[in-house]
């Protein structure tokens, strides 16, 4: 085990991607002599040459185009979109070619792509460098989208998601790039890309989240717990497909629902999970199910993000709010 920063796991994880599959290769803006924005690439070039960690023009569309004709010529592209604003140039070639061709071809040709944007705010950035637009690629059959929350998932997911014969598309929570932890390059073992994980165990209210926002629940789990409530934490992992059965078990165990993440509301992955977890444990539920999200605006001016992106105050008041506790809604303790 090696203590790692999160961008360091995923450059460890990209570094054996390329050891271990000649076939693997690196695009993006600044990726190669830079290192990437966030130093993420640093170094690769240097060991793997710029035949296989290749800086590229801005051009984003351009870039998801050259992908496409490395997978049919069977290479393993491995993407980086610098922002998660700017992937939306290439949303075309994502939706309409990346994600169709292998069921357009009667599963005959696949794309093994994989495209990494970093993603969310809490930054300090501006709009085009703190969005969360995972909702508009698991809408989409035919992409798997996933995302890390701490540093072993970040080096381990990687890994996956280049040896995926599937497209993935793998969101990185930008602000979590520097928090630490343990890492093992051992893959046996390691839980499937497409499964959730209980991050904490709890029995009176589970809280579901994914990428950043998973340190935030686990925050809420204690500070509930100096209340005498018991959270029950799960970190989705995967957005698509969604590992509702792990979710199912952690809500009949608990009854209580709260969804979360930094994302904008309306049409957001905690509507669909809502909508599941009501649909499967309807007789289970003791509460209607809470979402915690960005609101329906513009990601907003530095200033004022905080603001914007849910925190330990909203979550616990979520948690009140699904207990019939006194919250900001209501005002009132239930009987």
């Amino acid at each position: 085990m090696t203590m790692m920063t999160m961008a360091g796991a995923l450059n460890d994880g990209l570094r054996h991607a390329l050891d271990d599959d000649p076939t693997v290769v690196l695009l993006g803006e600044d990726i190669g002599r830079l290192g990437g924005v966030f130093r993420v690439t640093d170094g690769l070039q240097r060991d793997f040459g710029a035949d296989r960690v290749m800086d590229t023009p801005l051009a984003e569309a351009g870039i998801m185009g050259v992908a496409v004709g490395l997978a049919y010529r069977g290479y393993r592209p491995v993407v980086e979109i610098q922002f998660d604003g700017f992937v939306y140039p290439a949303v075309d070639q994502l939706v309409t070619q990346v994600a169709r061709t292998h069921y357009r071809t009667g599963g005959t040709v696949r794309m093994p792509i994989t495209v990494r944007i970093p993603y969310g705010g809490g930054i300090g950035a501006v709009e085009h460098h703190s969005e969360s637009p995972e909702a508009y690629f698991a809408h989409t059959p035919g992409l798997r989208v996933v995302t890390c929350a701490n540093p072993q998932d970040a080096h381990t997911m990687i890994r996956q998601a280049i040896a995926s014969e599937d497209p993935v598309v793998f969101f990185e929570p930008k602000r979590r790039y520097w928090v630490k932890g343990e890492v093992s390059d051992d893959l046996d073992g390691a839980l499937p890309l497409d499964r959730a994980r209980v991050v904490v165990e709890g029995t009176d209210v589970t809280v579901a989240a994914y990428g950043p926002l998973v340190v935030t629940a686990r925050d809420a789990a204690l500070a509930a717990a100096d209340d005498g409530l018991s959270v029950e934490v799960v970190d989705l992992r995967s957005l698509a497909p969604l590992d509702l059965d792990t979710l199912e078990v952690s809500v009949r165990k608990t009854g209580r629902l709260v969804v979360t993440h930094e994302a904008q509301r309306n049409g957001g992955l905690a509507a669909e999970v809502a909508a599941s977890i009501t649909e499967s444990c309807f007789d289970a539920l003791r509460s209607a199910p809470v979402r915690v999200t960005g609101f329906d605006t513009p990601y907003p001016a530095a200033k004022v993000e905080d603001h914007f992106l849910p925190d330990l105050d909203r979550l616990l008041d979520a948690v009140d709010r699904v207990m019939g506790r006194a919250n900001s809604l209501s005002g009132w303790r239930a009987s």
